[in-house]
């Protein structure tokens, strides 16, 4: 399909047509009709089980088009297509909906003039450079969690933001929630008093793929799932055929994820890091346990005293804050103090008033009209991963690191290596 205007050059024509004519929006279409210059188009770059789940949100938005997909996996790709189509040819005009537009190479989709935001939920190990070069092309970007594979990634991530004045939006959708918010605004106005001890019950570090060689599918481009990472034989854990019902576990290897302790960390460090007012910062000191192979311990202390610990405190996976004056936990299901009563405090009108947003999908389509950055913007989203990412190599290498949050540095040489990956040309960053 082609497209021989953009949105921005159809809004620059629109205005010269309107001072000739002016035409009512219910006669250009049906009561759905929106027009483009009201319209954000949007293209999905990486098409998995993850992604139909959160592009239901935006197909919701009458403000919003999804109008272009990318996959390395044919199948997936089409079926990802099919189900827009069915979603918009229900109410769209049948006779003049064309349907959207599908690519192997997401840089196809991210070169288009006429997309003006890019939803990213590729593996962890695509994140900086597909999110990278849509902001280069004037994208504005929401990136599925954890933000960066690497420190350095998410560094150079919020580098680029700032260079091409994109908005970006975390996919660390618990920031949105009203328990999770309502846990931070009462630690952080104290609440429970000083805070002493946070508790994070994720899952573990990362590890090496040592998965066996299996016969790659017709439908996918092995080559390119791979991307930057070395190359490797394929291996259906790491990218199932698109009949397999559960999750894929790419997530479990250090190449291409890493590990429980950033894909759910990405949410529950994310709600320490907010609670403990850090969105900015960091821990300054990393102690891992001793024990070789241990995959629970790891202690995070930052500047001022606080000890955040890697570790279950019996509730599923959630958050756990330990001040002088009571306790709150707070997951998914469930937001809890000791005393209880602390759950009815009011917050003073002078109180901390934390970024209020009801809807994470909706705070990225109002922060791109508006141009502001929404609540969980690329340097949280950085540190939230770095907070994930220092944690794995404090396990990898066992032993305590300090760390410099404004340098974003270790004290270690070794360490220090491992804040970035060598990348396989020509996938480079």
């Amino acid at each position: 399909m082609k497209h021989p205007i953009s949105r921005r050059k159809f809004v620059k024509t629109s205005a010269k047509v309107a001072a000739f004519t002016i035409v009512p929006r219910f006669v250009l279409g049906g009561r759905n009709y929106i027009a483009p210059s009201d319209q954000i188009s949007i293209g999905v770059v990486g098409c998995g089980k993850q992604s139909k789940g959160l592009c239901h949100n935006f197909l919701q938005m009458n403000e919003v088009r999804i109008i272009a997909n990318s996959d390395v996996d044919q199948k997936k790709k089409e079926a990802f297509a099919s189900y827009v189509n069915g979603h918009y040819s229900e109410f769209l005009d049948k006779s003049s909906y064309k349907g959207i537009d599908s690519y192997t190479d997401y840089t196809d989709l991210i070169n288009r003039e006429d997309i003006d935001a890019v939803i990213v939920v590729t593996p962890d190990h695509w994140h900086a450079i597909n999110s990278i070069n849509a902001m280069k092309t004037g994208k504005d970007v929401y990136c599925e969690k954890p933000l960066a594979h690497t420190v350095v990634e998410g560094r150079k991530m919020v580098e680029t933001l700032k260079k091409h004045g994109r908005v970006l939006q975390t996919g660390s959708m618990q920031r949105s929630w009203k328990d999770f918010r309502r846990a931070c605004e009462l630690v952080r106005n104290g609440f429970i008093g000083d805070i002493k001890e946070v508790k994070i019950t994720v899952g573990n570090p990362s590890i090496p793929c040592d998965l066996p060689a299996e016969l790659t599918p017709e439908e996918l481009d092995w080559n390119r799932w791979q991307g930057p990472a070395e190359v490797r034989p394929y291996n259906s854990v790491l990218a199932p055929p698109i009949t397999f019902e559960g999750w894929p576990n790419w997530r479990k290897y250090a190449e291409y994820g890493g590990g429980g302790i950033a894909d759910w960390g990405a949410h529950m460090f994310d709600i320490a890091q907010w609670g403990l007012g850090m969105d900015e910062t960091g821990p300054v000191k990393l102690i891992p346990p001793k024990e070789k192979g241990a995959v629970r311990g790891l202690k995070f202390i930052y500047a001022n005293g606080v000890e955040m610990v890697h570790e279950d405190f019996g509730r599923g996976f959630g958050v756990e804050f330990i001040g002088s004056e009571g306790v709150l936990r707070v997951s998914r299901s469930f937001l809890e103090t000791d005393p209880e009563n602390i759950l009815d405090a009011k917050i003073p009108d002078n109180g901390i008033k934390l970024y209020h947003s009801i809807n994470h999908y909706q705070d990225w389509i109002d922060c791109i009209k508006s141009r502001k950055q929404p609540i969980c913007d690329v340097e949280t989203g950085h540190r939230t991963s770095s907070v994930c990412n220092i944690g794995n190599i404090a396990y990898w290498l066992g032993k305590d690191l300090n760390w410099d949050p404004e340098k974003e540095k270790f004290d270690d040489a070794e360490a220090n290596k491992l804040l970035t990956r060598k990348y396989r040309k020509p996938f480079t960053l």
